[in-house]
């Protein structure tokens, strides 16, 4: 079913930022809400908001899984290419899933997202670091031995996204009816 999604902002933004916030509990690598966030809020987030919400979430939880974790940066160059592919994600919301709730078609744009974060990752990770030759076999290698983290990543964006997702159709259903009976 491909119904046009009501638009509920502030039930938007609530649930964007509260799954973001998610990522903070432990999770396995690379099993984490923020894939969902990014696509959901391309998706159902207004204008600048739809950019700029994932990013802060993203900014504000790196520093404290920094400081919980320990052993890496909150920051690094790398971070420009993590957020540079979050963002690419939001544009995939905003481009194909904007006007949709069809579960076929989201499942399909989490590939996408997931896939496009996994190549853009893994090239800079070959790209600019010194654990693979520069060849065309060292990054093959790269991407070869990056594929377990794929995996988890596209389970995690399409748990998180399928969570996101379906909790907003049904609360926007049941606030519209709410809407209606109070008419």
């Amino acid at each position: 079913m491909d119904r046009k999604p009501q638009s509920f902002q502030p039930l938007a933004v609530v649930m964007t930022v509260l799954a973001a916030l998610v990522r903070l509990a432990p999770h396995p690598p690379n099993f984490s809400p923020i894939g969902g966030v990014a696509l959901f809020g391309g998706a159902r987030l207004k204008g600048w908001q739809a950019y700029v919400v994932p990013l802060l979430a993203l900014a504000i939880t790196d520093p404290i899984r920094s400081r919980m974790e320990g052993g890496y940066p909150a920051y690094s160059l790398g971070t420009i290419v993590v957020y540079a592919s979050f963002l690419i994600s939001v544009f995939l919301g905003r481009t194909f899933l904007r006007n949709t709730n069809s579960p076929a078609r989201i499942a399909g744009v989490v590939f996408a997202g997931s896939l496009q974060f996994f190549l853009i990752t893994n090239f800079f990770v070959w790209f600019g670091g010194h654990m693979y030759p520069q060849t065309l076999g060292g990054l093959a290698a790269c991407y070869l031995a990056g594929l377990m983290f794929f995996g988890r990543t596209l389970l995690g964006d399409l748990f998180f996204s399928g969570i996101l997702f379906g909790a907003y159709a049904l609360l926007s259903r049941r606030h519209e009816s709410e809407r209606a009976v109070a008419a």
